[in-house]
């Protein structure tokens, strides 16, 4: 059985793999987990060890079939504990990340395909990230960030690219969760801020910095 500080560095290599190629530095490791470089190093060499990662000094970490597959299976923990929060206890989508971390840990497989079946097997969490199944499998869904869509651009909100609690709580504010319809009516030429109009046709303006962090299937 792996450590649970073991299961978080599986998970924070395969989540950053994603957008490198399959190759991560010891430093965005270190930067994730906010510790120190000499500690990340210490533990990628016990991973290395248990075959669980392939680790060369200075060239990079990637995830082995067998460390990819138990970071999946973590993930998929998470998010299915992320929706029952949400669902079925009432949680906001900003309170159940912290959660969700802690109960993303539970080694009961049986455990976990009884909750995912109760749940009717969801195939996205609250923030519309998509859940694997107990194969790891993951559904792919073509999402755009909104501050690539031209003026009189239709979407419905499906997901967020940042997770922090005061982002969400933003989003909530504005009234941009998931599910929602909008339309980009106007494009800021000064600072590339966007306007949209929601399905109860209440207008918006968000910042591109913001833009860029909505997902939308369009």
């Amino acid at each position: 059985m792996n450590s649970y500080t073991e299961e978080n560095y599986l998970k924070s290599i395969y989540h950053l793999s994603l957008s490198n190629d399959g190759s991560v530095s010891t430093n965005s490791i270190a930067a994730a987990l906010n510790t120190k470089a000499a500690s990340v190093t210490d533990m990628l060499k016990k991973l290395a060890d248990k075959q669980l990662i392939n680790y060369t000094k200075y060239q990079g970490v990637s995830l082995t079939t067998e460390g990819e597959t138990i970071a999946i299976n973590i993930v998929r923990k998470h998010r299915l504990w992320e929706f029952f929060l949400v669902e079925k206890l009432h949680f906001k989508w900003d309170e159940v990340h912290e959660l969700a971390e802690e109960l993303e840990h539970i080694s009961s497989a049986e455990l976990v395909d009884r909750l995912d079946r109760f749940l009717d097997f969801p195939k996205y969490d609250p923030h519309g990230d998509p859940i694997p199944d107990n194969k790891g499998r993951i559904k792919s869904n073509e999402l755009k960030p909104i501050s690539l869509l031209d003026v009189n651009a239709n979407g419905i909100v499906m997901g967020v690219r940042e997770h922090a609690p005061a982002f969400l709580q933003y989003l909530d504010k504005l009234q941009l969760n998931i599910g929602k319809k909008i339309q980009v009516t106007d494009i800021i030429a000064y600072d590339q801020s966007v306007v949209l109009m929601l399905n109860d046709h209440t207008s918006v303006t968000i910042s591109r910095e913001v833009a860029k962090n909505i997902l939308v299937s369009i």
